[in-house]
């Protein structure tokens, strides 16, 4: 199995569990989805089969936009694992969503939809817009992204 940026990923694809099937299936249509408590309308991240805010209720699935502020980022150096060492330097981002910014995700930066991760440009920083790209990995798996967002977005995902 190869990703964008010519790298093999084999074991390193993460296992699809049953409580987070409706992100990945979400994600392989280009839309973000997270859940919410059904009692209290806090979303929450990442996925599990009870809410943390009501733990009686069962969580629901909802699309949210895909738009976010990265919240803290940072650039892994060598010595990595060896998919990832072949592309170092690059960015990792931890985003706050625009719905909710206690709500956060992680993710590779990309300066657009398609290009690998790589080297941050210089003016990447703490509070700039972004939005959720998902690149495919394998049929089953899109991998969640990160790229500028455009002024006009009004909502995330591949375009």
């Amino acid at each position: 199995m190869t990703a964008p940026g010519g790298f093999a990923l084999g074991a390193l694809l993460p296992p699809i569990a049953a409580e987070a099937a409706p992100f990945w299936d979400g994600a392989r249509r280009g839309a973000l989805w997270v859940q919410r408590c059904a009692e209290t309308g806090r979303l929450f991240f990442p996925p599990r089969p009870t809410s943390p805010y009501a733990p009686r209720a069962a969580p629901e699935w909802v699309r949210v936009s895909g738009l976010a502020t990265i919240w803290s980022w940072c650039v892994p150096h060598p010595p990595l694992l060896p998919p990832f060492d072949a592309l170092s330097p690059y960015a990792v981002l931890l985003v706050a969503l625009d719905e909710d910014p206690r709500v956060r995700m992680v993710g590779d930066w990309v300066a657009r939809p398609g290009a690998p991760p790589g080297p941050p440009p210089r003016d990447l920083a703490i509070g700039a817009p972004v939005r959720a790209v998902f690149e495919p990995v394998s049929p089953e798996l899109h991998l969640l992204r990160w790229t500028p967002r455009d002024p006009t977005d009004s909502e995330g995902g591949s375009r």
